[in-house]
């Protein structure tokens, strides 16, 4: 797994501390060129692995990284699915119907068309959980097609919320999909990395990938830092921290030292606009780590 992960909630303006920031991002990145534009940087600055939501932008940011096979030849996603606001909207904008051929449907041969037919319909009438699961990652996975897929997230929304309805079942058969379909690792996004490390466990998950909220604020950490820190030590799984810097509520140097000299670690997700930011917080992750190897 990568040790350095760049992610994208910087351009669908997210900010979870300052309303005014996330507008001003999300108007910065109304164009696709400029996505591309921070994500070369990121390259520049030696970063190769990137966590991307399944937003409409990034099926264009796939398509330039299918145009550009070389200069992204190394280039390794970590898709995280669903976008439940891209889902929410087509239903409010295309009603139900419409919302199901778009993202269904969409791009499928007539084989494929009638194959996801008869398997929608199938569990439209049975209810059956499981299969609508599975055409959903089918959907969302067509726009990542032909590029390198080391792992894909389940949207902490969909985590927390099986975590919450204890429905293992659906939780297993998402994570066999992907391996059986995609030869990708199934992964999971969480606001309760305690809580989902023992489902996932109890789900029949070895060594499960789980990326969660950890600093030393606590910020977005539930039930809190000392069951987060409980949990690294004595549970055998592959933690990722993102939101180390709450949101900025910790200075980088600071937040950096405390997330990787907690045990277990394995990978930094974060998010920045600028060279500066971006290649000040890798080096700093870089330099810890080493350090870290070398004590």
């Amino acid at each position: 797994m990568d040790s350095i992960i760049f992610g994208d909630n910087q351009f669908f303006g997210i900010n979870h501390m300052s309303e005014a920031k996330a507008q001003a991002s999300a108007e910065r990145f109304k164009d696709v060129r400029a996505i591309l534009d921070v994500v070369d940087i990121a390259y520049d600055c030696g970063i190769r692995a990137f966590m991307f939501n399944t937003h409409d932008k990034i099926a264009q940011v796939c398509d330039h990284f299918r145009a550009n096979p070389q200069k992204y030849a190394d280039i390794r996603l970590y898709p995280s699915m669903p976008y439940a606001h891209k889902y929410a909207n087509a239903v409010n904008e295309k009603g139900m119907l419409g919302a199901v051929n778009e993202f269904v449907f969409a791009d499928r041969t007539a084989g494929q068309a009638l194959t996801t037919l008869v398997r929608s319909g199938r569990s439209m009438i049975n209810r059956d959980m499981v299969e609508v699961m599975k055409l959903l990652v089918d959907a969302e996975m067509r726009m990542f097609r032909g590029l390198n897929v080391k792992a894909v997230f389940l949207q902490n929304i969909v985590t927390d919320l099986l975590l919450g309805l204890g429905a293992k079942e659906v939780v297993k058969q998402f994570a066999d999909h992907l391996m059986a379909t995609y030869e990708v690792e199934p992964a999971f996004n969480t606001m309760n990395m305690p809580a989902s490390v023992e489902f996932l466990e109890a789900c029949g998950i070895t060594n499960p990938i789980v990326c969660s909220s950890i600093n030393k604020a606590g910020y977005f950490m539930s039930p809190g830092v000392q069951e987060y820190e409980e949990t690294l030590r004595s549970k055998v799984f592959r933690p990722i921290a993102m939101s180390v810097l709450a949101s900025g509520a910790i200075p980088a140097q600071e937040a950096i030292d405390y997330v990787c000299g907690l045990p277990n670690i394995k990978a930094i997700v974060f998010g920045a606009s600028s060279r500066t930011h971006i290649q000040e917080t890798s080096e700093l992750i870089r330099s810890r780590w080493q350090a870290k190897v070398e004590s």
